[in-house]
């Protein structure tokens, strides 16, 4: 009876630091804090103090950090029935359920407490409603709900570029919320595309995406619709004498692309161009941003 208890225990897993890394979703919270880094440097006309600058990132990135973990803990039994997510640290039980959410309780405690006492009341108060609109409402209901969930639970990860011009000015303008509109509509068809991809998983796991409820094809039709309007958007920085030429040129060019993926996607019989399309909506979301961010500091770089 020793042996074999002794025998368990050696095969047990034992949770490292890399499966409580992986847990915060890495390469997520790395594009949102981009966007929120974006949104602070936007919402000045000069350079963004330091100070600012370091403890908004943090924060913003430490309270993104506990959602995503939060996610983690309440996904672990259908991410147990994806080919894509059943290696994760909570189905292969590296990490205990307790654990991670000790470790979700922390970041978040930490990240709101950075922003409120050296950032601003409202950078925090819209951190923790996003949080709580991506970790709770989205996950815990909008995602078994309806095969619109991404639509609807896209404002939660289309927050950071707000929580960024919050920081710096402490107020919430028209043209933060322009940016806020355009990670919005480039949700749909960037996550669709993934769905469409891993359509086999959700429907195994009992997901309504869309890809499962209404089949590729309309799916399909969906990113195409979507990307238009997201292209169109993406004009109003401009229309709106927030950017220059150069972002509507940029602009222009990536959305071009980005319609281009789609169409292609929507033309072609089965999933071959899913995981491309996905792929060139991140680096389209980041060079996008990035044209917005080089528009803003060109009088700058060369004045008149």
């Amino acid at each position: 009876m020793l042996i074999r208890e002794l025998g368990k225990a050696d095969a047990a897993p034992t949770a490292l630091w890399r499966d409580y890394y992986s847990l915060t979703k890495p390469r997520v919270v790395q594009l949102l804090v981009f966007t929120a880094i974006v949104g602070m440097f936007l919402a000045t006309p000069g350079m963004v103090p330091w100070d600012v600058l370091i403890y908004a990132s943090v924060g913003i990135g430490l309270a993104a950090a506990a959602g995503a973990v939060v996610n983690h803990v309440l996904d672990q039994r259908l991410d147990a029935q994806m080919a894509r997510t059943r290696n994760r640290p909570l189905p292969t039980g590296r990490i205990h359920e307790r654990d991670a959410l000790a470790f979700a309780l922390a970041l978040a405690l930490a990240g709101l407490a950075v922003l409120a006492v050296l950032v601003n009341a409202l950078t925090a108060g819209l951190t923790f409603v996003s949080l709580i609109g991506y970790a709770v409402i989205y996950t815990v209901y909008l995602k078994r709900a309806t095969p619109q969930n991404i639509v609807i639970g896209g404002a939660a990860g289309a927050a950071p570029p707000v929580l960024g011009w919050a920081a710096v000015t402490d107020e919430v303008s028209g043209y933060a919320l322009l940016l806020l509109l355009i990670i919005f509509t480039w949700t749909p068809p960037h996550f669709w595309a993934l769905a469409i991809a891993r359509r086999a998983d959700y429907e195994r796991a009992e997901i309504p995406m869309l890809p499962v409820t209404h089949g590729e094809e309309v799916t399909k039709s969906f990113v195409v619709y979507y990307t238009i309007l997201l292209v169109l958007v993406t004009l109003l920085p401009y229309l709106t004498h927030m950017s220059g030429a150069l972002y509507l040129s940029g602009a222009l060019s990536l959305g071009a692309g980005f319609l281009y993926y789609a169409l292609e996607l929507k033309r072609h019989r089965g999933t071959a161009l899913a995981m491309p399309t996905f792929s060139y909506s991140i680096s389209y979301l980041i060079a996008l941003f990035s044209f917005l961010l080089v528009d803003h500091y060109i009088p700058v770089l060369w004045p008149e």
